[in-house]
């Protein structure tokens, strides 16, 4: 691992930092931490933390000597210096003397002495870093140091790697406990450059960032080279199906399998991330893959991401995919028979209250083809997709130099259910899309954009497919929450296709379509092209056909229902004069979605339509709304407003309906009229 130091970037930053009123330390405590934080190989989403002891004013002037410590929540990759909260040294160093403390207590100690009440809560192993003497800690969960750790006999290993220039701290849970029995190591030679904490990580310290930094990247690099140096070959490789399936045939298969079913057809739906490389796929090719997963974490903090471990599962023939949902489910239902025997086991040891999280896996092991994260959102997907990563290149190390042999999980429980978990977790509500994906078609458009910034400010990702990939590109920008743009020709069967293919790609399926793409021709009905007619079908209905047939199928797969929601316009109900070209293709799309619903709805699949009018947008541009206001006889005004409500009617309320329908669990075959009041337009 290289070394990243560099002087003139960290006076740079010395001096960036000056002109803020930030102190030297700080500027460098901050310098440093980025250094380990943008290096996952050590730090990895949210694990690790680095300190600082230095001195801090309060807010009327007097002066304390404080720990500047990392601060939940903060990434060590990008942190600023309000992400280090100054405590008071003198209450933490008391602490010490204590003989037990809780962990509500040690936080609600560690808050009462901030320097800054607004800050984030510091790091849980603030004690830790406030308990040794030295100006600069460094804490990671480096994956050559787990390498080496992760034994079931580790201490010799670690001693033959390390010699006598790091302590031995035994596998405690992080705390007051932890804190107390580090020190009481180092207090036994403090000539120790370092602590390693056995299935946990390393600490290593000095009197300036440069030596603490220094020494965290001599250690990894000493556990690097005995890595290399006298790893053992890896196991042999299992064998893999002549043709192996690719990882679209099966993402949605395994998207619904991971699904939280809520009963009564409800589920939490998780977002799927795939991620490849050679690296990963040789690891789990192993014929031991299934053992390794089987094993634990890593550390103990990834239980927080990937709860117990990662799931393998067979490698799917392509000459079999019929078959390979039931495997897929088989694996999923035994995981979570075995994480509720976990949760039930170890809950009943103690009179603590808990509350089960959902057994599902978060990572699961593909042979022949890589690995799926698995989140409520994309974020959670991916961060599990990279924790994934972390835990390859630990075991690989670990069985090299041994036998990957992790913390017990009966020992990793107080972790994964932890009081403070608990209460995070706990204060993070999903909101009513939240895992689920929609498709919308015309999605750069009036109507289509607004539907995507509603259902992405709901929860949803957004695949907004348009015509013109840059502008879908922007829908899908403004739109938020990790939503894609996709350029497509729907009535292109292939585009279509490829576009479904791209939502299963990102994030493993789809739950939602919003068919919402058209385009009106004017002229009357007698005196019509026939190619006219037919291009306005081409996208006014058989595009509709081709997208739900889509949807559909990806549905089916997931066996979790999902929603198909149609604009097919007030043309479909009130037929306006020269608007044939329009309103034929859009009835017969009208019953196209209740034939969905007539066919679908025993697989939970809804179908609906909104019956939308004079909403303006690309198809009802100033233009058209020149040419309809004149041949109804009336002003734009009056056309644009002429409802029984006397207001026009916005892409926003078209948006509206959309999210009313995909939300309204128990309808189907409805249409949904948004036009003010038009009782020639409205249904029985």
């Amino acid at each position: 691992m290289k070394n990243l130091w560099n002087d003139a970037d960290a006076e740079k930053m010395v001096a960036d930092y000056a002109r803020k009123g930030v102190s030297r330390d700080l500027a460098l405590r901050v310098y440093t931490t980025r250094l380990l934080g943008g290096e996952p190989r050590l730090v990895l989403h949210g694990g690790g933390n680095t300190s600082c002891k230095t001195k801090a004013t309060d807010l009327i002037g007097d002066e304390w000597d404080v720990l500047c410590v990392k601060g939940s929540g903060w990434d060590m990759a990008v942190i600023e210096p309000q992400g280090l909260p100054a405590v008071k040294m003198g209450a933490l160093l008391k602490a010490r003397s204590l003989e037990t403390l809780a962990d509500e207590d040690m936080v609600a100690l560690q808050r009462s002495n901030l320097i800054d009440p607004a800050s984030p809560n510091p790091s849980v192993e603030t004690l830790l870093h406030a308990f040794l003497p030295h100006r600069f800690v460094d804490h990671t969960h480096s994956t050559a140091i787990l390498a080496i750790v992760d034994q079931q006999d580790s201490k010799p290993l670690i001693e033959t790697v390390f010699g006598d220039r790091l302590g031995y701290v035994p596998y405690i849970k992080p705390g007051f406990d932890l804190a107390k029995v580090a020190a009481e190591v180092f207090d036994a030679d403090p000539s120790v450059e370092g602590l390693i904490l056995d299935k946990h990580g390393i600490f290593t310290f000095g009197d300036d960032a440069k030596q603490a930094y220094d020494r965290m990247i001599h250690y990894v690099n000493v556990a690097e080279d005995y890595v290399a140096k006298n790893g053992k070959p890896q196991a042999a490789k299992a064998a893999l199906p002549a043709k192996l399936a690719k990882p679209g045939d099966i993402a949605p298969t395994l998207r619904g399998a991971v699904a939280v079913a809520r009963g009564e057809g409800r589920f939490d739906r998780m977002i799927s991330d795939f991620r490849t490389s050679d690296a990963i796929v040789d690891f789990i090719n192993s014929a031991k893959i299934a053992d390794y997963a089987g094993r634990g974490v890593s550390t103990p903090d990834l239980s927080i991401r990937i709860k117990t471990g990662p799931m393998a599962v067979p490698a799917p023939d392509a000459d079999k995919l019929g078959d390979y949902k039931g495997v897929v489910r088989s694996h999923v239902e035994a995981f979570v028979k075995d994480y509720t025997t976990y949760f039930e086991t170890n809950d009943a040891l103690d009179d603590v209250k808990r509350t089960m999280l959902d057994p599902m896996p978060r990572l699961t092991l593909v042979p022949g083809l890589g690995m799926f994260g698995h989140g409520r959102t994309l974020k959670d997907a991916k961060i599990a997709s990279d924790v994934g990563e972390m835990w390859i290149e630990a075991v690989r190390g670990a069985e090299a130099v041994g036998n990957f042999h992790p913390l017990s999980k009966a020992d990793l429980f107080p972790l994964e259910y932890w009081s403070l978990e608990q209460a995070k977790l706990a204060s993070n509500k999903p909101k009513p899309l939240t895992g689920q994906v929609v498709l919308i078609t015309g999605g750069a458009g009036a109507i289509g954009a607004a539907t995507a910034k509603l259902f992405a400010a709901n929860g949803a990702h957004a695949v907004i497919v348009d015509l013109d990939p840059a502008k879908a590109a922007d829908a899908a920008k403004a739109a938020g929450n990790n939503s894609i743009g996709v350029g497509a020709d729907i009535t292109n069967p292939a585009e279509m296709r490829a576009a479904f293919d791209k939502a299963v790609a990102v994030y493993g399926g789809v739950d939602i379509l919003v068919s919402n793409a058209g385009a009106a021709w004017e002229g009357r009905i007698g005196e019509l092209d026939d190619a006219m007619l037919r291009k306005s079908f081409e996208l006014n209905f058989f595009a509709h056909q081709s997208a739900a047939q889509n949807a559909v199928r990806i549905m089916l797969e997931q066996g979790t229902g999902g929603v198909l929601l149609f604009n097919t316009s007030k043309q479909a109900i009130n037929p306006g004069p020269k608007f044939g070209a329009y309103g034929i293709p859009k009835a017969a799309t009208l019953f196209l979605s209740r034939q969905y619903a007539l066919d679908y709805g025993a697989y939970g699949i809804r179908s609906n339509a909104v019956n939308a009018d004079r909403i303006r947008s690309g198809l009802l541009t100033d233009a058209m709304i020149a040419s309809r206001s004149g041949a109804r006889g009336v002003s734009e005004k009056e056309y644009m407003s002429g409802n029984l409500l006397g207001q026009e009617v916005t892409a926003d309320d078209v948006a509206q309906a959309f999210l009313h329908q995909a939300l309204a669990e128990r309808t189907t075959a409805d249409v949904t009229t948004v036009d003010g009041g038009n009782i020639a337009a409205a249904l029985r």
